[in-house]
């Protein structure tokens, strides 16, 4: 396998001269540099990175920085559901920055234009932003300190379409499946609750309080959800929740990767409920058809920022052996193992930097926090394209158009 990097130096005259210094609230560039690159068409969205003080754009054809704004502290970024837009999570709420590329749908694909520096647009106010999901159209941001839920229009997520609130506040997750709303219910102290409704303020169609320690979620195909648990999962299934517990009294899945080209879903799996920090070699594969649940050993441990999925559907789970390892949905077998960077341990502390996956279509990115580094992996060939060296060190990475 073959790497290049390119030096601090010539990234920092590179940045200096035409990209950097996110004075304010907006982008590198004056408005004459801006124009001059308005309207040009690039090969798709722009990718979204937090480092300890800024969160970077980066152009998706070089992986260079066309935008640094200010954003002091831990700060975690999630795809807006435009492919356009990404949603920063600050104190006040979630923050809608605009990478300034837009996708023109044409037919089955879309082009993506220029429209000027990347910007930082209004804030919607949610105490302890939390996770923010987008499926069927919607996007939904759900407030962990208040239990707010708002929905918002995929393709115009400036629109709030609906609004309402859990009972209690809780570190919870909320997705628009079809027109339904899933949402958790809890407290600070304890949470075990999915609930289907139609629509925000529709009848109760389903509900569960059978999902202790209640996390994350994915969809998959065919309008699937799989919400974890920890023991186990619940999907919910057009209208029916049902659960699949795991194969241990304790087997926590906390964290989710769907795919609509599959009805698997990916998660990770936990078995030691005292562990400060439990490092797993063990991923789960849940079948939303069957309701079939599978434990594939990887020989290699792996964190939250490890999972991901191809285009066809392939789990992808980045390993601390430093490599990528591609994985058959239905059978589990490993199929491939792209080799990325060096071994590396994961921190104790889960807001540190830790070498990251993103994922959209065929291409896959890998953040090397040690090195400053991401990496871009084509799938389709099995290697890593292209490593660019970052002027700071990357935490949390997402393409805007991956949701």
């Amino acid at each position: 396998m073959t790497r290049w990097r390119q030096g601090r130096l010539a990234l920092a005259v590179l940045v200096a001269g035409s990209v950097l210094a996110a004075c304010g609230e907006a982008g590198s560039g004056s408005p004459e540099e801006a124009d001059e690159h308005e309207g040009r068409e690039v090969s798709g969205p722009r990718l979204v990175v937090t480092t300890e003080d800024e969160v970077l754009v980066l152009e998706r054809d070089t992986l260079e920085p066309v935008g640094a704004l200010p954003a002091a502290g831990f700060t975690r970024v999630n795809a807006a559901g435009d492919g356009q837009h990404a949603f920063v999570s600050t104190e006040d709420g979630f923050r809608l920055l605009d990478t300034g590329v837009e996708a023109e749908a044409h037919g089955d694909h879309a082009h993506h234009r220029v429209t000027g520096d990347p910007t930082f647009g209004e804030t919607f106010e949610a105490a302890e932003p939390g996770h923010v999901t987008v499926s069927d159209g919607r996007t939904v941001l759900f407030g962990d300190g208040d239990g707010s839920i708002r929905v918002l229009d995929s393709q115009d997520p400036t629109k709030v379409l609906e609004t309402t609130e859990t009972p209690d506040p809780h570190h919870g997750v909320a997705v628009n499946l079809g027109g339904d709303l899933m949402h958790t219910e809890g407290t600070a102290d304890s949470r075990s609750t999915v609930v289907l409704r139609e629509g925000v303020d529709g009848s109760e169609q389903a509900r569960t309080d059978d999902c202790p320690g209640v996390h994350g979620e994915a969809t998959a195909a065919d309008g699937r959800a799989v919400v974890g648990c920890e023991d186990g999962v619940v999907v919910v299934d057009h209208g029916t929740i049902t659960k699949i517990s795991s194969p241990d009294a304790y087997g926590r899945i906390g964290n989710q990767a769907g795919s609509p080209a599959s009805p698997v879903v990916l998660g990770d799996y936990k078995v030691d409920a005292d562990a400060e920090l439990e490092r797993p070699e063990r991923i789960s594969l849940i079948d939303t058809e069957t309701r079939e649940l599978r434990l594939v050993d990887l020989g290699t441990s792996y964190t939250f920022r490890s999972l991901g999925r191809g285009p066809a559907g392939e789990a992808l789970v980045l390993g601390t052996d430093g490599a990528l390892h591609v994985i058959d949905p239905q059978t589990g077998k490993v199929t491939d193992r792209i080799v990325v960077i060096d071994a590396w341990t994961e921190p104790l502390d889960w807001q540190r930097p830790r070498p990251t996956l993103a994922v959209d279509g065929d291409t896959a990115w890998v953040t090397e926090p040690g090195a400053s580094t991401v990496h871009e992996i084509d799938l389709a060939a099995g290697r890593v394209a292209r490593s660019v060296e970052l002027p700071g060190v990357p935490n949390e990475i997402v393409s805007v158009g991956a949701h």
